[in-house]
């Protein structure tokens, strides 16, 4: 039974909210297919419509992420990583097209002292004190 069990939507975790401007008519079809009953609202069709574009070009994404040296998906540092990176005399290089996120016990100063470089494509979730210690460190 439960092999059947799939997730509808995404947490309020796993997304971030965009804004986006629509010409009247675009927004009217849109509206016209929700009515008539091919997509349960307007999130669902622009949902429907961005994971179509990206399946129409995911071999071209596929190969942008390997040249890149991309982390693909949900990227974690916790304090323990961070620590061993300075104990190891590392810098780190975050690469991620997804959702990068830093600990929340991560100080700026350990941040600062293990993280050469930022370049996230999706969000970053860090505390605002360590976000402001890599912005020079940010692509």
């Amino acid at each position: 039974m439960a092999d059947n069990v799939h997730q509808l939507r995404p947490k309020a975790g796993d997304t971030e909210k965009i804004t986006i401007n629509l010409g009247y008519v675009d927004l009217g079809h849109i509206d016209l297919l929700v009515q008539d009953g091919f997509y349960s609202n307007r999130t669902d069709f622009i949902r429907t419509a961005i994971r179509n574009q990206i399946e129409r070009h995911a071999e071209a994404a596929k190969q942008s992420v390997a040249r890149r040296s991309l982390d693909l998906g949900l990227r974690h540092y916790s304090r323990q990583d961070l620590e061993a990176a300075r104990a190891a005399g590392q810098m780190l290089e975050i690469r991620v097209l997804g959702l990068a996120s830093i600990a929340g016990d991560v100080s700026p100063e350990l941040a600062r002292a293990t993280i050469a470089s930022v370049s996230v494509l999706g969000a970053l979730q860090a505390s605002p004190a360590v976000k402001a210690a890599l912005a020079d460190r940010s692509r």
